[in-house]
């Protein structure tokens, strides 16, 4: 059996999975067919089905369902993670490799996973003796910078750089159902036991997601990016606070020369307003009180301005479309707005948000030359907590 053959067979197991047929008959047969599968195989499956045209919906299901293939029949938790192990055992050379180097960008993640495998363990204890779950889960809330992460570095760099867009059209969207429901369930402690199916099925959730990073995502992040790619990597990942205690430097990266130095910084720029040398005006940008993100006409991310940000903006996303920086859900909402900004429809929508204890505005501006044509799309973002303070106490 060639590649595209195993790869239309896996297809037809998600469809099935997907329309609902036993998954113990389908292990069975699964299992009669494979004896082990290339992570890349599974991934390329579910790309030839979002290409089909696949709804996300669908997808979502199927990713959910399809590494539930590789697990045992029974319950038996140590048995089927001593299988998972076996599974695509010479496979993930290449991924071994840099799991090994301490603090590269996967070793990072790695680590992070086996912070929370703890977890998970102590959660599965919790349930089986009757003890207090809640507050292992509220250690799980880190899961959340961990999923970011990838969001912002991994999916778009796989997409924008690499074509592949399952981990970005079916995993982030999980992601994201997983970060909502453990904040929801946390919300209050007084209900935990009356929501413990609840609380067991996210735990079910976020291992499945382990899995699928480790046999699915990093593998084929490993095999694609280059060097480069995983040194800025690295420099995005310092802007996010550390995920279950992880944090550490990677020499090599740290060794790379910065080459994001200011050019020119002596030249002049004649603008309509008057004239600002290239290190006045990238000053000047990074002293407003104001997140700055710039997209093009094209929609190519063209400038952040620096700083601590809330609404995290990694600089290797400069350069690729706006679409992959933001989950499928979001995608459609960012391409009605800019959509409207170019034909004329709206010139800002403002919304009001709030955002690790802070109140947030976000306003996206429509960019007008003087003849009225649109040349891209301004995001401001505005932290107006000493504003809300402010009126509060008047």
């Amino acid at each position: 059996m060639n590649r595209q053959d195993r790869i239309d067979l896996i297809k037809s197991y998600l469809k099935r999975l997907g329309a609902g047929e036993d998954l113990k008959v389908l292990r069975k047969e699964f299992r009669n067919n494979f004896k082990d599968v290339d992570p890349s195989e599974i991934l390329a499956a579910e790309e030839s089905l979002i290409k089909d045209g696949a709804p996300i919906e669908e997808l979502q299901k199927l990713c959910d369902l399809h590494s539930a293939l590789f697990h045992e029949e029974d319950d038996d938790e140590v048995k089927g993670q001593e299988e998972r192990q076996k599974t695509f055992e010479n496979k993930d050379e290449i991924t071994a490799e840099l799991i090994k180097e301490d603090f590269h960008p996967l070793n990072t993640f790695e680590r992070e996973n086996q912070a929370l495998k703890k977890l998970i363990a102590q959660a599965k204890d919790a349930f089986e003796n009757g003890k207090d779950f809640y507050p292992i889960f509220a250690e799980m809330k880190d899961l959340s910078i961990h999923y970011a992460k990838k969001g912002d570095l991994l999916y778009p760099l796989l997409e924008a750089g690499y074509d592949i867009v399952g981990p970005s059209n079916v995993m982030w969207t999980v992601d994201g159902e997983i970060r909502s429901d453990i904040k929801r369930l946390l919300r209050n402690k007084d209900q935990a036991n009356d929501n413990i199916e609840d609380f067991k099925d996210l735990l079910n959730r976020i291992e499945e997601m382990i899995f699928k990073e480790e046999k699915i995502l990093f593998p084929n992040c490993a095999v694609n990016f280059t060097e480069d790619q995983w040194i800025g990597i690295y420099k995005d990942m310092k802007d996010y606070d550390p995920a279950f205690g992880v944090e550490g430097t990677w020499a090599k990266g740290e060794e790379a020369i910065d080459d994001t130095k200011l050019d020119f910084a002596g030249e002049e720029v004649h603008l309509s307003g008057g004239s600002l040398k290239i290190n006045e005006l990238n000053a000047l940008l990074n002293t407003i009180p104001a997140e700055i993100t710039f997209v093009d006409k094209d929609n190519i991310n063209k400038y952040f301005n620096d700083g601590e940000k809330l609404m995290k903006r990694p600089k290797m996303a400069l350069g690729r479309n706006v679409m992959t920086c933001h989950p499928p859900k979001v995608q459609v909402m960012v391409n009605s707005i800019i959509e409207d900004f170019r034909n004329g429809l709206r010139n800002n929508v403002p919304v009001w948000m709030e955002k690790a204890g802070k109140t947030l505005y976000i306003n996206y501006i429509a960019v007008r030359d003087e003849e009225g044509q649109y040349v891209g799309t301004l995001e401001l973002v505005q932290d107006m907590t000493f504003a809300k303070d402010h009126f509060k106490n008047c």
